[in-house]
């Protein structure tokens, strides 16, 4: 079993007790579950067999005071800090075979595969040093290149369609001067002597160290001893560039498109950073957007609200509907016409909301007036606010 085994097990929910609990309650639940699991009582049974291994390798380690204080330490980091470095002493101070014991053999009689000398270190490759040693492979590490943010403005019949664009870009990327070495011509770089061409170098935090950018080559494992008069010795330079972005269809105004490995590109074989475009929408004359749905509002007269209509609405790129108008429909009311809406990236398509404005006409013909009066003096809606003034009266 691998170092990573151990420190990804929780023993305490192998003998199902808390993390507080104490010597007596880890003896108990121990003592249950290895008579529960025995061999003895449980002959050709695999599962109970290695049910049996690993409460006696939870019991081995939460038993022992010092064992469990070191388990806890280690288990109480975030996962991608549980390591130590290869070198030796200092850091945490201790490698599987002293945790575990039996020549860095699990207490319940299986083999580690890689027995006593399996170290923390070699699990995390490096994040930890012990005793402030450096890593020292001499090898220079890949950098990813840098994120990059643009925006874009499009009118609103490309987000609806989808579109290709081409973004001039800023960003950036190896000198076109050294070639990204930093050296002047004719010279070259050597291999910094702090971190040996890693790049990194360790920090001593008390009883552990934490890997960090190199304070003397900043994190390129290489000192220019005669820089580039273009990027200083950098190996960066602004570059400008241009490419062709495929923005999908269906897009809102202020929406972030990320494009990915399209930012700046790395270093020393890295992958490039990724590009993520701001969306302007320009809107449109008729149509709005809520979400995935279009919407519209529509005039409709007062006869065509108050005696129901067949009425002709218009969609985005797309030949008009007949939408009903029912009898008594009151000014405001959203009507929806499915799938004339928006692309959604399954494929569909989202709604067209319709919403009916009643127009009330600034001037009246006599018969037109003649009509209304008519339709006044026949007491309809007489009472319309008698409840509002009622409720308004209450207290």
């Amino acid at each position: 079993m691998s170092t990573k085994d151990y420190l990804e097990k929780d023993y305490y929910k192998v003998l199902g007790v808390s993390k507080n609990a104490s010597q007596d309650e880890i003896k108990k639940a121990y003592r249950k579950l290895a008579q529960q699991y025995h061999p003895d009582r449980n002959k050709g049974d695999a599962d109970a067999e290695e049910r049996f291994k690993e409460v006696s390798e939870a019991n081995s380690v939460l038993s022992d005071e010092q064992r469990r204080k070191e388990y806890d330490q280690v288990r109480s980091m975030p996962s991608g800090f549980r390591g130590a470095g290869g070198g030796q002493g200092g850091g945490f101070g201790f490698d599987l075979g002293d945790l575990f014991g039996q020549g860095g053999q699990p207490p319940g009689g299986g083999a580690g595969t890689h027995g006593a000398g399996e170290r923390i270190g070699d699990l995390f490759g490096g994040l930890f040093n012990r005793g402030g040693t450096r890593t020292g492979t001499g090898q220079r590490r890949a950098r990813r290149g840098a994120d990059v943010e643009t925006e874009v403005g499009l009118t609103f019949a490309q987000a609806m369609n989808g579109v290709t664009v081409p973004l001039k870009l800023t960003s950036e990327a190896a000198c076109p001067t050294c070639h990204g070495t930093g050296a002047k011509a004719g010279t070259v770089p050597r291999v910094c002597p702090n971190c040996e061409g890693t790049g990194q170098e360790t920090r001593n935090l008390g009883n552990f160290g934490f890997s960090e950018p190199c304070h003397i080559c900043r994190g390129r494992g290489l000192v220019v001893d005669d820089p580039c008069p273009t990027c200083s010795g950098s190996g960066r330079a602004t570059g400008t560039r241009t490419i062709q972005a495929r923005i999908p269809a269906g897009v809102a105004d202020g929406q972030k498109i990320r494009l990915k490995a399209k930012g700046a590109p790395g270093e020393n074989g890295g992958p490039s950073g990724d590009l993520y475009v701001n969306i302007k929408v320009t809107p449109h004359k008729v149509f709005g957007r809520s979400g995935d749905n279009l919407t519209l509002t529509v005039p409709v007269t007062f006869p065509e609200a108050a005696l129901g209509a067949e009425i002709r609405v218009p969609t985005f790129q797309g030949q008009p509907v007949t939408l009903r108008v029912p009898e008594g429909t009151p000014n405001g009311r959203t009507f929806r016409v499915r799938g004339r809406g928006a692309a959604r990236r399954d494929g569909s398509k989202g709604d067209l909301l319709v919403t009916v404005d009643v127009q009330v006409p600034d001037k009246l013909d006599d018969q037109t007036r003649t009509a209304l009066e008519s339709l006044r003096s026949s007491g309809v809606g007489d009472d319309l606010r008698g409840g509002l003034l009622r409720q308004a009266g209450e207290e």
